[in-house]
């Protein structure tokens, strides 16, 4: 039972579109296509080892370590403004 004006399952809706958004978010990050010879930021080579293993890879590691980083900052925000966010 939801209190306030939240109808019912008001919280599990959330939970719910928050999965559903980090399901969306992981899925655009997996590589699709051939991996890249070289490193589409840096325009450094690409290991071949990398590009075995990682399909789709587009990023030399270290490139692909600052992209990730700066994901993590951006997603972390919470942009449905739950009551949580919005006491920090």
């Amino acid at each position: 039972m939801a209190g306030g004006w939240a109808k019912d399952g008001a919280v599990q809706e959330q939970i719910d579109a928050s999965v559903e958004d980090a399901v969306k978010r992981a899925r655009s990050q997996l590589g699709k296509g051939e991996s890249l010879p070289f490193c589409e930021d840096c325009e450094e080579p690409i290991p071949e080892a990398r590009r075995r293993a990682v399909p789709g890879v587009r990023r030399c590691i270290r490139c692909q370590s600052e992209y990730d980083e700066e994901q993590a900052a951006s997603a972390s925000i919470n942009r449905r403004g739950s009551k949580d966010s919005q006491l920090r």
